[in-house]
């Protein structure tokens, strides 16, 4: 695929840095070239985390060869900042008892694909892995491979409308705020319809080396939405359970896709209650 890139990916800081704690990466969905929604999906996360979020912008139509690279280099340039040394959140002190290399992974939808991708190239560089309804099963949905075929041919008025029309599919929208709900509409209809199209495409393509991520033995935790409308999640999260030996699975039992944006679906608490945080 032909790359054709003006603007390059960057690192979103969604609250204030805090080097004091390990460093969290966060690859959002395929439709967030917006940025509302990312404050959203890891709100409370700051708790424990000096959080990244890994923004792509829209005319930005990279490979996942290139994603990749520029995700570890930015998340290089992070390490070599400053020395970072682990606190325990909340400690009354604040004061470092050891030195870390922590560094969290967290992936969601389309991030887990381009996730999935950097641990097969450099699968030592993060500690802890987070994968969120995992898009690595696009190919296992049939309509959803032919509307990557049918799309380039779509008008760009019904394009428009189908961002609207796409959220029941995304989130379980009777447990979304009006302010979550208006973000995630925002999101997916903010890229133009080539950018959607790209995303499509690297989708459809999407492989992986089943045998070189078997060799990771960091801890994964994988959470899948019982109630995914879009892609097969909880199949996917058995199905890459069996692939990392060191692996969690937590089901979701109320929601849809894009489950961070909902109001009882808190990250930070989920990641407390599978003891996936270092302290």
């Amino acid at each position: 695929m032909l790359s054709k890139v003006r603007s390059h990916p960057y690192f979103l800081t969604p609250q204030s840095s805090n080097p004091s704690y390990p460093l969290l990466i966060f690859l959002p969905g395929m439709d967030e070239t917006g940025k509302d929604l990312m404050y959203i999906q890891t709100a409370g996360l700051e708790a424990a985390f000096d959080v990244r979020c890994f923004v792509i912008p829209p005319d930005n139509l990279t490979t996942w060869d290139e994603m990749t690279e520029e995700l570890v280099t930015l998340t290089q340039i992070e390490l070599e900042k400053e020395p970072r040394r682990h606190v325990r959140p909340g400690s009354p002190t604040e004061v470092a008892y050891r030195e870390t290399s922590l560094v969290y992974l967290c992936a969601e939808s389309f991030g887990g694909c381009l996730a999935l991708k950097v641990l097969e190239k450099f699968p030592q560089l993060f500690t802890n892995i987070i994968l969120i309804n995992s898009a690595s099963s696009f190919h296992r949905v049939p309509w959803l491979n032919l509307g990557s075929l049918l799309f380039p041919y779509t008008p760009q008025l019904f394009y428009k409308i189908s961002s609207f029309l796409s959220l029941p599919f995304l989130a379980n929208l009777s447990r979304v705020s009006p302010v979550a709900s208006q973000a995630l509409l925002k999101s997916t209809s903010f890229a133009p319809k080539k950018t959607a199209n790209q995303r499509l495409s690297l989708m459809k393509e999407f492989d992986i080396d089943e045998n070189k991520l078997s060799q990771i033995t960091q801890p994964v935790l994988l959470i899948a939405s019982k109630n995914d409308r879009l892609l097969p999640s909880e199949a996917e999260a058995q199905s890459l359970s069996n692939i990392f030996p060191n692996s969690q699975i937590i089901t979701l039992p109320n929601s849809g896709h894009a489950c961070l944006v909902q109001n009882d679906v808190n990250l930070y608490q989920i990641l407390l209650s599978a003891n996936f945080i270092v302290t």
